[in-house]
């Protein structure tokens, strides 16, 4: 089989596979989003925080001794 008949197979059976995907609605898709933006934000946050504290514990007491 020649090379161009192996690539059109191969972009004939993508193309066969992308139409059984079953895409989420935008509706959906904006609702994963702010989620992950949520989850995102939250963790930062709550990592940020427990940087600061242990920072500032060991600026404090193990510094200044």
């Amino acid at each position: 089989m020649a090379i161009t008949q192996k690539i059109k197979s191969f972009f004939k059976e993508v193309y066969l596979e992308m139409r059984k995907v079953n895409w989420l609605s935008r509706r959906e898709i904006l609702k994963y989003t702010m989620i992950v933006l949520f989850v995102t934000i939250a963790a930062a946050a709550f990592l940020g925080g427990l940087d600061y504290v242990f920072t500032t514990l060991i600026k404090d007491f193990i510094l200044n001794r």
